[in-house]
């Protein structure tokens, strides 16, 4: 297959991929403040998003990230990066990220089937700020995926960090105005 065919295949199926962990995340934020509902509200609800999020995780979600982690090798081999792969730098920090990124799709799916067994143990406000996590590691792969060579290790990583600190902060200004 093409090498733009297998790169244009990954990326949207990476995009796929986020969109299911997004859309997760908010799901679970919803069950969880439908298990503070009173009854028949609650049932209905919790058993609605139950479903919307087995759809969700077993229909897109699971199968973009198996599709991303098969299609991302084949770009790998197909573009020649493997070739001089000591010389990228960028790409072993890239590949950490990408790592990280699925220790985090475990953690929503371990989160995934708690909720499915009813256990809530995390607040809805946890959940907001672990929704964001993704949003991270989407910065810090596109960031080095696109601008690569170009980046400083010092900036880039002076950014990323300052990027966090305005997510959080806009996290903390956002419940404040749900308190309002």
């Amino acid at each position: 297959m093409d090498f733009f065919y297998l790169k244009a295949l990954h990326i949207i199926f990476i995009v796929t991929w986020f969109s299911g962990m997004f859309y997760i995340v908010r799901l679970f934020i919803y069950n969880t403040e439908a298990a503070a509902k009173a009854e028949p509200e609650r049932s209905i609800l919790q058993q609605q998003f139950g479903i919307m999020s087995k759809r969700l995780w077993y229909g897109i979600t699971i199968p973009s990230a198996l599709l991303t982690l098969i299609f991302g090798p084949l770009v790998l081999w197909q573009g020649h990066y493997l070739d001089h792969f000591g010389a990228h730098g960028w790409l072993h920090i890239k590949l950490l990220f990408v790592l990280l990124l699925y220790a985090y799709f475990i953690s929503l799916h371990r989160i995934f089937k708690q909720q499915q067994r009813g256990v809530f143990k995390y607040s809805s406000q946890q959940l907001r700020i672990w929704n964001e996590v993704a949003t991270i590691f989407l910065v810090a792969i596109v960031m080095l995926a696109v601008v690569k060579q170009a980046m400083s290790l010092a900036w880039g990583l002076g950014g990323l960090v300052a990027f966090v600190v305005i997510l959080m902060l806009a996290i903390r200004i956002y419940k404040q105005l749900r308190k309002a």
